[in-house]
């Protein structure tokens, strides 16, 4: 295990101390350019967008059914766990850089989930699917990179990412309440099952609760933190904006690991432009591909701006870490949690832990099963072996060694971006029309804007879920 660990953390170095940070930096700052600033310029149609779509019934998957489908990958333990490892290990100017990648990923988020719409499938009983791996088949024509995707993400969240958010469960539980890890592993194994094997809609209807009410319950222990530190707030600020640019010299690395922490643990948690997200976004329905796009954008904020930096405030205002300490990932925010709570916190800490890691392996595993058809021939089978191999994955992480499954994650995640983005930034321009088309429609007082892909794109090929080909 310490061998592959080593491998994997120096191929993990290469990729996101140069490789990567130029090409999501770069594909953010031109999207966000392109598409004039989308996430600033449209924020509040985006805002009436998800409102307007809650309790709203669709013959398949709502909108809203849709982004908390999305959020409830996301919003997992990159959210607590994650956020608590890249303090400790990047320094509270790490945080500057996570909301700095949220907000030119927001852009990024747009444009893939736009492209998923626009690309997807219709299936039986007013379903749709999609995702990259079928607009890389569809618009690009190109099955061999459509698989490659394909394996590359079912392998990543449904094993890998599934294994982070199992380890995660596991030990919070043990902190909390001394419960054994094969326990625990044994017990999520069998919640995993019930749901996954009732596919993709039992998945949606799940997490339409969930999400909520798991995100709502954080935020509001983060707030009564603030409030009771509410004379701190401005010199927390001061801190992260400091250390971003200048970090404590207790941070290895200096201002290199404040950066690439920062960066790392916000699209771990944000997922923006690792091309996870549209596979949700293509399954809603929806009388335009941007209303989707713009939605799923708007999650980039939810998930970052909001439940991340709400457990950043909570550890930076509780003063329990220390940069470069043992005391690290969800026992921190466990702990901070406890220096104001008390002793029923670690507990409290738990329950909410498990709900956002749990939501997080449904979700993971819907992005999974979309991208099964790849697979080849048999796809029954593919996908029942699929199921069977999330469920072993989940013993697997609640039994694994933190920092081998973090890494590995770190080199899946590389590996997706590189192949999402080489087809986002080719097929881009077809999201920025569906936009000017949007936008010119609601100038003129449509309310419910149409998609009419041989007027706005000027051609049908590759499209099947919009008029044509059905």
């Amino acid at each position: 295990m310490e061998m592959l660990n080593a491998a994997v953390s120096a191929v993990n170095n290469v990729l996101w101390s140069y490789v990567l940070i130029i090409v999501l930096v770069g594909c953010g700052l031109w999207f966000t350019l392109s598409t004039r600033c989308v996430q600033l310029r449209l924020l509040p149609e985006m805002i009436r967008l998800l409102l307007s779509g809650v309790g709203t019934k669709a013959p398949g998957i709502s909108s809203f059914q849709a982004f908390c489908v999305s959020t409830a990958s996301r919003v997992g333990v990159g959210n607590i766990a994650g956020v608590a490892i890249a303090i400790v290990t990047g320094g509270p100017g790490a945080v500057f850089w996570m909301w700095v990648i949220a907000f030119f990923g927001c852009a990024t988020g747009f444009v893939e989930s736009t492209l998923a719409q626009i690309y997807k499938l219709p299936r039986p009983l007013g379903l749709f699917h999609g995702g990259p791996a079928y607009y890389i088949q569809n618009a690009l024509h190109q099955p061999g990179v459509a698989r490659l995707f394909a394996v590359l993400l079912a392998v990543t969240f449904g094993f890998i990412y599934v294994s982070v958010q199992a380890n995660t469960i596991a030990q919070s539980l043990t902190h909390a309440f001394g419960l054994d890890a094969f326990i625990t592993a044994g017990l999520l194994a069998v919640l995993t099952g019930l749901v996954i094997f009732g596919g993709v809609r039992r998945i949606a209807q799940v997490t339409e609760y969930l999400v909520p009410i798991m995100a709502g319950l954080y935020i509001v222990a983060a707030f009564i933190v603030i409030c009771l530190h509410i004379m701190q707030v401005p010199a927390m600020f001061a801190l992260i904006l400091h250390d971003a640019f200048s970090p404590q010299a207790a941070v290895g690395g200096g201002l290199g690991t404040a950066v690439l922490t920062g960066i790392k643990r916000g699209l771990f948690s944000n997922e923006a432009g690792e091309g996870s997200v549209p596979n949700a976004a293509a399954t809603a329905d929806v009388s335009h591909p941007v209303q989707q796009g713009l939605v799923q954008a708007l999650g980039v904020y939810v998930d970052t701006w909001l439940v991340c930096s709400a457990t950043a405030f909570i550890v930076l205002l509780t003063g329990q870490y220390t940069i470069g300490g043992s005391l690290t990932g969800v026992a921190l925010a466990q702990e901070s949690l406890a220096s104001i709570f008390g002793s029923l916190a670690p507990a409290a800490v738990a329950i909410m832990i498990f709900l956002f890691a749990f939501s997080s392996i449904v979700g993971n595993y819907c992005y999974g099963e979309i991208n099964v058809p790849f697979f080849g021939k048999n796809g029954h089978l593919w996908l029942q072996a699929f199921r069977v191999g999330v469920v072993l994955m989940v013993i697997f992480g609640s039994l694994a060694e933190l920092n081998l499954v973090w890494n590995l994650a770190d080199l899946f995640m590389a590996g997706l971006c590189l192949t999402n983005l080489y087809a986002v930034a080719r097929l881009a321009p077809h999201a920025l029309h569906a936009l000017t088309d949007y936008v010119t429609q609601k100038r003129q007082g449509i309310q419910e804007p149409t998609f009419d892909p041989a007027r706005v794109l000027g051609t049908t090929e590759g499209i099947h879920a919009w008029g044509v080909d059905k």
